[in-house]
């Protein structure tokens, strides 16, 4: 049961060590987020695969980072 602490990594439960999950946390929560479209600056860009990122407003793909858009 995922909470406000564990966050998407609740899914393991006491699984796979403490560290692993706390490394895990921020990677899913950076890719899972939407970002700024760089074609319609709308933020509703969002991942489809690993590197490959579509928007969902104006359907423009393109590839960037595999977790996240622009850091």
């Amino acid at each position: 049961m995922a909470n406000k602490k564990s966050g998407s990594t609740g899914r393991f439960g006491v699984r796979y060590g403490v560290t692993l999950r706390q490394k895990l946390k921020p990677i899913e929560e950076k890719q899972r987020q939407k970002y700024d479209c760089p074609s319609c600056t709308k933020t509703a860009v969002k991942r489809v695969a690993k590197g490959i990122w579509s928007c969902t407003k104006c359907k423009h793909t393109f590839a960037a980072k595999a977790y996240g858009v622009g850091e």
